[in-house]
């Protein structure tokens, strides 16, 4: 697997523990539907959260969560409605980005609830 691919993972990895700790039920990884995917898909309460995560070995051309432009969340909204309609879910939802700079080792986690509405 390509080195990026990799340490990507990791980061979905970190983000996953990360959401985990703060009393997240994880309920899917790497959703896809068609083209489209889902890194991570939990509950927090009684929400979904659909979560996008960018991963960056420094934050030298900008912080990992700016690659989230217009595009990407169109993507992640068409995806959520995939997902609800396949699911039958009619619940809340709200879109989060979880930014991670993997910094000599050290992961810097900036979790940002909400960051788009649909």
């Amino acid at each position: 697997m390509a080195e990026h691919i990799d340490f990507g993972k990791q980061g979905e990895e970190i983000a996953v523990n990360y959401l985990i700790e703060k009393g997240y039920e994880i309920l899917e990884r790497n959703w896809r539907n068609r083209h489209k995917e889902i890194d991570i898909i939990a509950k927090d309460g009684k929400e979904l959260v659909i979560v996008e995560v960018k991963t960056r070995k420094s934050n030298f051309y900008g912080e990992p969560d700016l690659a989230v432009n217009k595009q990407k969340q169109r993507l992640l909204i068409y995806a959520a409605n995939a997902y609800l309609f396949q699911k039958k879910m009619d619940i809340d939802t709200r879109f989060d980005i979880i930014s991670i700079v993997v910094n000599d080792g050290t992961p810097i986690i900036d979790h940002i609830e909400d960051a788009f509405l649909p």
